[in-house]
């Protein structure tokens, strides 16, 4: 991974890590429901960052080394793209 990237993904792994133990703290304590909502849809707020960090890293790193080679190489990162963008709005994102 490319430094930089690898060091702010971890990041947000950590604060995504702390939101989830927040919002098990707000059921256990049986909080608001919209505040726990508010808190899961900030989760998925971090997880589209962590997401958006990872396919940058894969564009500048994998895929870049595979449209070089070419030929099969240059198909199969054509495949995981469009697999990834498959998966996305398949999610409704």
């Amino acid at each position: 991974m490319i430094d930089d990237i690898k060091k702010r993904a971890l990041h947000r792994s950590r604060i995504l890590q702390g939101q989830l133990r927040g919002i098990e703290k707000m059921i256990e304590n049986e909080d608001y429901c919209v505040d726990i909502i508010t808190q899961s849809l900030a989760v998925q707020k971090s997880l589209r960052s962590l997401n958006k960090l990872l396919v940058e890293n894969h564009l500048r790193t994998h895929v870049t080394d595979m449209f070089d080679a070419g030929g099969d190489e240059r198909e199969k990162a054509m495949a995981e793209l469009l697999a990834v963008f498959e998966l996305k709005n398949n999610r409704g994102e």
